[in-house]
């Protein structure tokens, strides 16, 4: 009866941790990322009062069995349930990340590295990516020799908003092209010319237009309507005032004008010169010989410019003594023709080559920070340009279920969980994926949790009945020397 008694007991304890575990379920069913887990028991040792023997062919009696009597229930153990994957709540925060597949981010809370399924994730005062709790997320940063791409080494924490990362830096335009008709019926043309422009980014990232001016060609007198002069008139930066004078004031703040340092433009093998600035307005007077298009008369399509055969391309470039931040820009002429257009000519300049390459760019802001599927963060600048910042890897064990957890839904490797090589890996490469703006939820089953709590409760009374009953028969027992 002692053992029924102790029996109970052990019942009592045993149902009581499963009930711990079930009500710590509960309370996390919406915890973000959370892995429920689950007890099972193991029979504690028997004892024997009858050991077994078996069939005795001399005296003819069977074999026996066994005669054992248990002496209750133990705890056997937790195990979380992390192969299962709890439902998406989509936030639309664009730092949310879910896992789609195996696997777990990598955080790390100043000591050491830790995983998590929670994908909750915010930026600190210092643009590093971070969790609640304040672990930064880890990953692989970007090839210092490569800006387009991802170097996979040992993880550290992503400054995605650093000093360096503020702002996209600018580039120069490399290529121009002309697109438009020529129309030799057009009398501006014969007369003052037509002003077309296009504009350009130096090294620095600031815009400058040019100013040029078309006209029909002119030979001993007469015109010639399939040929037409290309002379440039000026060069302006972003305040509208020309590159090839500076301002100076007098002592009693009047302003006038005088030549710059830039004193030439080339476009091709034609340069023009500044001949005089107008002190008042700062305008330039360049001289130069000027290139020449010429147009097939019968198809209208263009020849060439210039005098040599085929040539559809001049070179533009500025003449600056000492550190030049105007790089050569190709300008292509190619896309004009000379068709009849009701008198109208229309010409326009535009960055980048006919493919749209070569435009350059200014310095740019960072206007916002998107993370795809594969984990690639890159920032958008204002200018137009995304730039490659980081990437956000998992890590992946062995055992799942062997990894323990330490609190602020974060896990901790174990001997038996395997362990994490502290690189992590690509989470495309396991056939994976990032849901972005998505977080995975708790996967407690309610239902299930209920269920468990009514046989769990059911199991406490009844071995709470085993101790009353035996004590019961204890009393009996006891009653008999009355």
């Amino acid at each position: 009866m002692l053992r029924a008694l102790y029996s109970g007991i052990s019942g009592l304890k045993v149902h009581q941790t499963k009930m711990d575990v079930i009500g710590n379920n509960i309370a996390n069913v919406n915890t973000v990322g959370f892995k429920s887990s689950q007890v099972t028991f193991s029979d504690v040792l028997y004892q024997t009062s009858s050991y077994a023997s078996g069939p005795n062919e001399d005296t003819g009696r069977a074999g026996v069995n066994p005669k054992q009597i248990g002496l209750g229930a133990n705890f056997a153990s937790v195990k979380t349930t992390m192969d299962s994957t709890g439902g998406s709540q989509r936030t639309d925060n664009p730092f949310d990340l879910m896992i789609e597949g195996d696997g777990f981010f990598i955080v790390n809370n100043g000591v050491q590295n830790l995983f998590t399924k929670a994908g909750s994730f915010t930026l600190d005062a210092n643009g590093t990516l971070c969790t609640s709790s304040g672990y930064n997320v880890m990953g692989w940063q970007v090839d210092p020799t490569n800006p387009t791409s991802i170097k996979a080494d040992t993880v550290s924490p992503l400054h995605i908003m650093s000093a360096e990362n503020l702002y996209s830096e600018p580039e120069a335009t490399k290529n121009v092209n002309f697109t438009g008709n020529i129309d030799s019926a057009d009398t501006d043309l014969a007369g003052s010319g037509r002003v077309t422009n296009f504009t350009f980014f130096d090294n620095l990232g600031q815009s400058y237009t040019v100013q040029m001016l078309v006209k029909q060609n002119t030979e001993t007198g007469s015109l010639v309507k399939s040929e037409y002069t290309v002379a440039i008139t000026d060069v302006l930066d972003s305040n509208g005032q020309s590159v090839f004078s500076v301002a100076e004031k007098d002592e009693a703040g009047n302003v006038t004008y005088k030549e710059s340092a830039i004193t030439e433009v080339n476009l091709g093998d034609a340069t023009f010169a500044v001949a005089g600035i107008d002190e008042i307005t700062g305008k330039p007077v360049l001289t130069g010989t000027a290139p020449v298009l010429t147009f097939n008369a019968s198809t209208g399509k263009m020849v060439k410019i210039g005098d040599e055969e085929g040539v559809k391309n001049l070179t533009f470039s500025l003449n600056v003594a000492g550190e030049n931040p105007f790089r050569e820009i190709d300008v292509d002429f190619s896309a004009l023709t000379m068709y009849a257009n009701s008198g109208k000519t229309t010409i326009e300049g535009n960055k980048g080559d006919r493919e749209g390459i070569g435009k350059g760019r200014t310095a740019g802001n960072m206007s916002g920070v998107t993370i795809d599927n594969s984990g690639k963060i890159f920032g958008v600048y204002d200018n137009g340009v995304s730039k490659l910042l980081g990437q956000v890897v998992i890590a992946r064990f062995a055992n799942n279920s062997g990894l323990e957890a330490v609190g602020n839904s974060v896990f901790a490797e174990t001997q038996n969980s395997g362990e994490f090589d502290g690189i992590g890996e690509d989470i495309t490469l396991s056939g994976g994926k990032f849901n972005v703006g998505v977080l995975e939820s708790s996967n407690v089953d309610l239902a299930s949790e209920f269920t468990e709590m009514i046989t769990t409760q059911r199991g406490f009374q009844a071995n709470s009945r085993i101790i009353t009953v035996s004590d019961t028969l204890l009393e009996e027992l006891i009653n008999l020397k009355r």
